[in-house]
């Protein structure tokens, strides 16, 4: 087997320079809460593909039920000739999503081509235009999802211009906005939609429940609720980005449930399938139904052997309980981590739910940020084995999201390398 370096420099020949990978090691194999590099290196893994591998790399059913439907067949388009697993998929996702209503779904590959598509079925229900996002939020790469997009750096730099129609207001930050309350920072965030944008104009408000990307943001209680209920007043869509948030990963099915929101129409993908790409619109009847025969779908959307692993991922959290697996996480995680930061000034804030965790770097005895550091903290853990990953508008924050399914051992293991990494400070 090639080494990484050989695989590195063969990389460097083919792949364009504008893809980039976390750490120089090439993975020949992965499955509970670690990887083996093809060096024969382990990795404690507190990234889980960007919150992909929920149910681990290799869960049994899965891979059990991958091999069957390979077996079977592997595309037929289900534009074309339609098949079970992809009923099967939307008959779950009526059942998990947040609220007691008739719904609908459609199946993507990815998570930028569910948040789209919810801006068209959006827009065709409603007849309006303008969507509504807010600051530090992340919906992906394409040219409409980039609009929707906070950070410019690496995401949008360069590649405008951008869809049209897109308004960002403020988001509940409570650790960068004084602590202001969730209804506070909703009737700031609504004012300036009603003034900037007019409420009879939003086709939706898209909103991440927890942002990812952005830096793990927990709007302060109370400001999704107020958001929820004035899109209703407006007549505007209510959309929740549970791409990153979404089955069990903070500690509920989805996130919104968190505060009980339930939302118009849902968009997931990442977790769903085991690490295979399917994503999902699920939403209220009457609007998924609006739109007309074939204003939506794709040629690989709701592919059958994606399907097959969802439905296999969805078995496999409901049996193994991941959703309180997260909140496990959380419960022997959270203490370690408030413990280090009573070590460390550094570190501004540590937040978060379930296995979605972030720790907050600044300079000390400020809110300012410190990217520096927190690059530097990456780098440490990587060169000890663990995987995890940075995020934020400013790039000063750290997330955990391990897999689910990851052991206790592998869990105190993990969290002592990063104790070791800050320790190199």
């Amino acid at each position: 087997m090639a080494s990484s370096d050989d695989l590195h420099r063969r990389r460097s020949a083919v792949v364009a320079r504008g893809v980039s990978s976390m750490i120089p090691a090439y993975v020949s194999s992965a499955g509970g809460g670690t990887m083996t590099d093809v060096d024969g290196r382990e990795w404690i893994d507190f990234a889980a593909g960007i919150a992909v591998t929920n149910v681990g790399n290799s869960a049994p059913k899965v891979v059990a039920a991958i091999k069957e439907q390979v077996e079977r067949f592997t595309h037929t388009c289900f534009m074309i000739a339609p098949y079970e697993q992809y009923v099967a998929v939307c008959e779950e996702l009526a059942a998990l999503t947040p609220g007691d209503f008739e719904k609908r779904s459609a199946l993507f590959n990815s998570g930028a081509e569910a948040v789209e598509n919810a801006v068209k079925i959006a827009r065709h229900a409603t007849g309006r235009q303008a969507i509504v996002v807010f600051d530090h939020a992340y919906h992906g790469r394409t040219n409409l999802t980039m609009a929707l997009t906070a950070k410019v750096m690496p995401y949008k730099q360069g590649f405008g211009p951008f869809a049209p129609e897109i308004y960002r207001v403020p988001m509940s930050y409570p650790f960068r906005d004084g602590g202001r309350s969730g209804a506070d920072a909703a009737a700031y965030a609504i004012g300036q939609i009603e003034k900037h944008v007019g409420a009879s104009n939003v086709a939706a408000v898209l909103i991440e429940p927890v942002q990812g990307e952005g830096g793990f943001v927990v709007p302060a209680a109370g400001f999704l609720p107020a958001l929820a209920a004035w899109s209703k007043q407006a007549g505007a869509v209510f959309i929740a980005d549970e791409i990153q948030t979404g089955f069990c990963r903070t500690g509920s099915w989805f996130a919104s449930e968190d505060e009980g929101i339930e939302p118009d129409l849902i968009t997931t993908a990442k977790g769903i399938a085991g690490g295979l790409p399917l994503a999902a619109v699920t939403g209220r009847a009457e609007l998924m139904d609006a739109v007309h025969p074939g204003g939506l779908g794709g040629t690989y959307g709701g592919n059958p052997i994606a399907c097959a692993a969802a439905l296999a991922s969805i078995e496999t959290m409901r049996e193994l309980d991941l959703a309180g697996a997260a909140r496990h996480i959380e419960s022997v995680a959270r203490p370690r981590l408030e413990a280090l930061a009573a070590k460390h000034p550094i570190i501004g804030e540590i937040r978060g739910r379930g296995a979605m965790l972030a720790v907050e770097l600044v300079v000390p005895g400020s809110i300012e940020p410190d990217a520096a550091a927190t690059a530097a903290i990456a780098k440490a853990a990587h060169e000890s084995g663990l995987l995890l990953l940075t995020c934020g508008t400013y790039g000063n924050v750290i997330r955990l999201l391990p897999p689910l399914i990851i052991s206790d051992d592998e869990l105190d293991r993990g969290l002592t390398l990063l104790e070791q990494a800050f320790a190199t400070l």
